[in-house]
Formats: C-alpha cells, structure tokens, sequence
C-alpha cells in the first residue's frame, strides 16, 4: 500500500511540474506573439422593398475615448462588481469562475452561466468576428492572456470601458454619460454609475428608454453586487437605490423616415441572428427588408399633419399586404424624438367594435346569412347558466327598435345585434377563428367578447383583417425577408407560416358586407370621399381608444388613437383615426388603380327584398338589393307586394286587369 502511495504521489508531482512547464512555455509563447490588427469594424445595412437604404450602423454612432482617471470611481466598481470581480486576481481567463460556471451549466444541462472575464471581452471586441465556434472561443482566451501580458490591468479596463456598448448606438462610458445623463463620466454618482454598468449586458432590455423598470431592477443587483464586494455599504446601496434619476431626452440620431420599424426589424434580426446588439452593429450584414419607403413617408406625413404634438395623445399605424404577409408601413407613435414605444407592435388596447367582424365571419361560416334578422332594441343577456347578465347599449342609446339585418348592423355597429350574434354562434367559436386570423392574445368567452372588450395590439388587428382580405388565407406578418452576411451569403431567409384557416367564400361575403361602413349611414361614411377605389373595414371606439381598421385588395391598414394612460377620449378626438386611415390609404396606393374584391368560388349574388328576406321580383322592387351569400344559404322564395311567397314568380301573381297592365307598361 505505501508503495502505491509513494508511486501515485510521485507520478502526481511530476505531472504537476509536466503542467507548470507546459503552461509557462505556452506562456512565454504568447508573451512573444504580436497580438492581431484590430478588426476593422464592419457595419449593418437594412433596406426596403426595393433596395433603398433605410438604416446603416453608421449613422449617427457615438464613440469618445477619454482616461481611466476621468472615470467615476464609482462607475468603475460598478462594472467591476458586474462584469468581473476577480479582474485583478486573473491572467485574462478567471479558471475558478470557469470551474464554477461548468459546474451551474452541467446541473442545469444548459448554458445558464458564462465565465468571460472583460479581458476575454476585450479581446472579442477588438481582434475577433462574433461567430460562435470552439475556434473562436480558444483564439478569444489566447489573445486575453496576450492582452495581459501586454497591457497594464489600467490600460486594459481603460480600453473596455472606451469601447463597450451601452445601446442607442451609443460606445464607450463617456458617450453613454453624455446620453443619459448629460454629464461627464468623471462626474457620475453612484445611482448614476450603478444604473449604466448595468445595461451592456443587454442594452434593448435594460436601457431606461426602453424598460426604465428593468432598468432599476438592474441597478439594484449592481448595488448589492458592489456591496458583497465591499466597495460600498449597504446603507449607501440602500440612498442609491432611492435616489431620484433624471434622464435626459434621447434624440433620434437615426434619419427620419420608419424608426419604429427599424427598431422593430432590429430586434428581430438580432434575435434570428443570435446576436447580442454590439455584435450586431459591427456584423456587416444586410437586411432586406418589407418596408416600402414611398408608403411609410406618406403614413408619416399623414399622422404629423394630423395628429400635431400640442398634447399626449398618441396614435398608431400599421399596414399589411394581404398578398404576403408583408409590413409595408408602421407608425409606433406621433414622435420618436421624444417616445421610442412602439404601440404598433405592442400597444394593448381594446378594439371595440373593430372586433366585430371576427364574430360575424364565425356565424357566416356557422349558418348565418347577410339577412339574418335580429331586433335592435335594449336587451338584457343571461350567461354562466343564467346566473349573470349582461346589459350593452348602443351608441348614445340609439335602437332601431325593429329587426335589422347583418349588413345594416355592421353598417351602423349595432350593439345587440353583435352580441346576440355571439351568442347565438358560440363565443368558443368565435376565440377559436380569431387565433386563426391571428389574434394571439388573451381573450374570454364572454358576451362582452363581441364588442371588443379584450386588449389586442394593432399588428394583431391589421393581421386579422388582412386574413379576411386575403379570402381566409392567413400569412404571418413579415418584416424581414432575408438577412446576407457581408459575402453575400444568405444567413436568414424568411419562411413565415401560410395557412388556409377559413373559408374563401365567408371571407368574401363579409368583405362585401364590410364595404357597407363607407357608404352612406355607415361609421365610415364621413371620409368616403377621400377614398376612390373599393374598400371595406370596420371602425371601433372605446371611451379611451379610438380605430379605424379596414382593407383594400392590396393592403390591410390599421389605425388606432388614444392616450398611453388609458386616458378618456373626446368626441373630436375620436374622429382622428378615419381621415388617417383614408389618407393613408389614398396617398399609399396612389400609383396603383383601383381593383375590385374578386369573387371566389362558393359565393352567388341575388337581388333580395330586405324587408321580407326573400328573393326580389317585380312586385317588391321598391328597396331591393343585391346580396352576396355562400352558395346554397340565399333564399329561394320570392316576396310579393301581399308577403306571399313561391318559389316560381310566375304564380301568386294578382292577375287583376289593372296590375296587369302596369306589368305590361313596365315591361
């Protein structure tokens, strides 16, 4: 047994000086190697639908290199206590942060943990592409030790804190104080300092201009990181934390046209990419994107006209082609400079009655008609086994107080009639083809389902809308077409999900029943005028939101108005959202002729007597229309001027000489 020891502890000790040797001579090694040429920084390119540059990493970036000692002390614990505490006790790679780190994402069977030391950042940064591979990761841990050997830890830190990302195209702790603050780095407090070491692990999320609450929950692990590593006390943390920042506003340095759709392509890329934003900016690729130029300058043009800034209230505007998917157009907000939300994407609010016609196109598919009568009249509903109720009111309680048909309730957005017709199709169903028009937030089965009570975003809307343009073929909406690295080679290529989730044929006759809200009596009617070619949509207005959504062959628009805060909306403001949408529409497609809805197969057009609901002839002519119906729910029976009814028009006729010869005469 001691034998065995003495073999094993020989054996150890030798390869301990085996491995002390190997690592000095690797050691000594890289100490005589030159480290690389920085890399010269290549920068992204996102471009229309017909190859016009939009945005480019270079516009507008910010880099000021300053000393370490013009660096807030403060700021430089913060980062310290964030991204590297050991950073004075390694030699470019931290090997009990690694060990720790292996062991985190062993028991977690994933990456949960990274172990990179702001040496290895550095080196990144500086000599390396953002490929992820093996190769990549060993040539960033020889060049850190490289960094080490040529570098003080002062001039190392000095250099990191010079040229990391901090967002908003911003580089290097100077630049970022200037932005955020107004100030220089050397005068940063330590709420200050603790707030900004904190966004470059991950700038779209914790900028205080996206996310100011994610923004301080950050600022807070700082602290109590500078805490437990005792460059500050608790009690400090603790004033820190309390303290009152004010941030100053962020100037859009990007050009003036489409921001809040780059921003939202960005994202986009970023994440198909697997890129962290620094990375991003000096990747070198190229975005083709959706975007029309000519459409969004009009959107733009059209809002600011509109909308003024005198006051808070803020609108929104997307446009989708039903054809593709494709987002031709996005309006986020009325002014950028001052707001980077982007409501287009992510405002929730509540439709109204712009949701309506999602539970008309589920009764068409379930057996109702365009002449399905219900009376508009106050009404109390029962639910949930008759043990609630539910009381809607139309508009300024106005009731036609008669039966109406499907056309005229949509037409003049008649309350009753939507939520009987919910109730009577099923609100399950009606949740069920909202998903398949693209809906994807939460909504209830509840009768107030009908008019809209559940927030949705308008991307959600204009998708939903474009479906039903599309006769039921849904195309998820498309930003990005594809993305090319700098050789050109494809890294991304859109694929986006096609699906025929409705029928062509209720499409289309809720299509025409939709066209009815640009006609005379209709809530669109106000700015018929304005637009010259066939149309069809839906307004929709909730004490605090206010929309106009609707399509034409081409394009599927969605506008929206109304305040952040949920704030009531006045009659006049109200009105904003059609002459937008009208506008819009008109100026969008100005170029391109008006085209008419085509029929698919599955629908017939009769000429019908709306009073009777039955097929016209020339006993009822007097208010007949023409009506469009799936193929085999038109009626069959005629109307005559007594409400006797057949289905041969020849018979029940009153033969009496004198209503023969005004037969004759007419004939």
């Amino acid at each position: 047994m001691k034998k065995f020891v003495r073999k094993f502890m020989s054996f150890s000790i030798k390869s301990l000086i085996l491995m002390v040797i190997c690592i000095a001579a690797l050691a000594l090694y890289l100490s005589l190697q030159s480290l690389p040429v920085s890399k010269v920084e290549q920068t992204y390119q996102m471009l229309d639908l017909n190859g016009e540059v939009i945005d480019s990493g270079t516009n507008g970036q910010s880099r000021q290199s300053i000393p370490l000692k013009e660096i807030s002390p403060y700021l430089v614990h913060a980062t310290l206590s964030i991204e590297d505490q050991r950073f004075y006790q390694h030699i470019g790679l931290d090997f009990k942060s690694i060990a720790r780190a292996a062991v985190v994402n062993l028991e977690h069977m994933s990456k949960v943990q990274g172990a990179g030391t702001i040496t290895q950042q550095l080196a990144r940064n500086l000599y390396l592409s953002h490929e992820r591979t093996w190769t990549r990761k060993v040539k960033e841990m020889m060049y850190a030790v490289q960094l080490e050997f040529k570098y003080s830890k002062e001039e190392i830190l000095e250099k990191y804190l010079n040229q990391i990302y901090y967002g908003h195209s911003t580089y290097g702790i100077e630049a970022a104080s200037e932005l955020f603050f107004g100030k220089h780095a050397k005068d940063l407090t330590l709420a200050e300092s603790a707030l900004l070491a904190g966004v470059p692990k991950g700038p779209r999320y914790y900028s205080p201009y996206y996310d100011e609450t994610k923004a301080l929950e950050r600022q807070k692990i700082v602290l109590s990181s500078m805490v437990d590593n005792g460059y500050i006390t608790q009690n400090e943390a603790d004033k820190a934390a309390a303290e009152m920042l004010h941030f100053m506003p962020l100037e859009a340095r990007k050009p003036s046209v489409g921001a809040y759709f780059r921003d939202y392509v960005r994202i986009q890329a970023i994440e198909k990419l697997q890129m962290t934003e620094d990375e991003f900016d000096q990747s070198g690729v190229r975005i083709y994107t959706t975007l029309d130029l000519k459409a969004q300058r009009t959107a733009e043009e059209v809002v600011s006209r509109t909308m003024g800034s005198a006051n808070e209230l803020q609108t929104a505007l997307i446009a989708i082609d039903p054809r593709n998917g494709y987002i031709k157009a996005m309006v986020g907000g009325k002014d950028y400079k001052t707001n980077q939300f982007n409501r287009a994407v992510s405002g929730m609010r509540q439709p109204g009655s712009a949701f309506k016609p999602i539970v008309y196109l589920t009764a068409l598919e379930n057996g109702a008609t365009p002449l399905t009568k219900i009376k508009s009249e106050p009404t109390v509903f029962s639910y949930d086994e008759g043990r609630q109720i539910y009381m809607p009111s139309n508009f300024n309680d106005k009731y036609e107080n008669e039966f109406i048909d499907m056309r005229t309730a949509i037409a003049k957005s008649d309350n009753i009639y939507a939520v009987q017709t919910l109730m009577d199709t099923g609100a399950d169903k009606v949740i069920e083809t909202a998903k398949k028009v693209g809906i994807v937030s939460p909504i209830k089965p509840l009768p107030s389902l009908a008019l809209g009570t559940f927030p949705v975003s308008p991307i959600e809307l204009a998708s939903a809308y474009s479906t039903i343009a599309g006769q039921g073929l849904h195309t998820e909406p498309t930003a990005i077409i594809r993305i090319e690295n700098s050789a050109g080679e494809v890294l991304y290529q859109a694929k986006p999900n096609v699906e025929q989730t409705l029928s062509p044929a209720a499409a289309y006759v809720l299509t025409d029943l939709m066209e009815s809200v640009f006609e005379e009596g209709g809530t669109g009617a106000r700015v018929s005028a304005t637009i010259k070619r066939p149309i069809a949509g839906k307004s929709g207005t909730t004490d605090s939101d206010s929309w106009m959504v609707g399509f034409t062959p081409e394009l599927a628009v969605a506008v929206w108005i109304g305040y952040d805060k949920g704030r009531m909306i006045n009659t006049a403001e109200s009105h904003l959202a059609a002459p937008i949408f009208a506008e819009f529409i008109e100026g969008a497609l100005a170029s391109v002729p008006p085209k008419p809805f085509i029929p698919p197969v599955g629908v017939v057009t009769v000429k019908v007597d709306p009073v009777s609901g039955k097929l016209a002839n020339e006993d009822c002519q007097t208010n007949s229309r023409l009506e469009t119906f799936i193929t085999g729910s038109e009626p069959t029976a005629y109307c005559t001027d007594r409400g006797n009814t057949t289905t041969d028009p020849t018979k029940n006729k009153d033969n009496s000489w004198w209503n023969k010869l005004k037969r004759w005469w007419t004939e």
